[in-house]
């Protein structure tokens, strides 16, 4: 009868930690602060307007930081990438692609298009 009550015991703690490792039913307790979580390089609309083709590769990190991705087998291609996911909210992504050809800045693409105001 010991026995039996210590094994019922030992498998009603067993439960909750199964499952929660399981991540089937994962709790949402209401009032609990989530955190928001940034990853990567932000990238602002102000920083895409200052691009210009013929920038430096020097030129380019000085307005748009390191960028988040250099491929080794592509040295001139970067990729700058942003994710954000607010607590608990949905994630979001940008990004933008920049091309070299010489050390020269040629072209570059992604979420982001040039202002046609700031361009002149």
């Amino acid at each position: 009868m010991i026995k039996t009550r210590l094994s019922n015991l030992i498998l009603i703690a067993l439960v909750p930690i199964l499952t929660a490792c399981s991540g089937i039913g994962s709790l949402d307790f209401p009032g609990v602060y989530k955190i928001a979580i940034p990853q990567g390089n932000i990238i602002t609309q102000d920083m895409v307007n200052q691009l210009r083709p013929g920038m430096s590769k020097r030129q380019v990190i000085f307005v748009m930081g390191t960028p988040l991705v250099r491929d080794p087998f592509h040295q001139d291609r970067w990729d700058y990438i942003y994710s954000f996911q607010p607590g608990g909210g949905v994630r979001g992504q940008e990004r933008i692609t920049v091309f070299f050809s010489d050390d020269q800045l040629v072209s570059f693409t992604g979420d982001f298009i040039p202002d046609p105001e700031e361009q002149l």
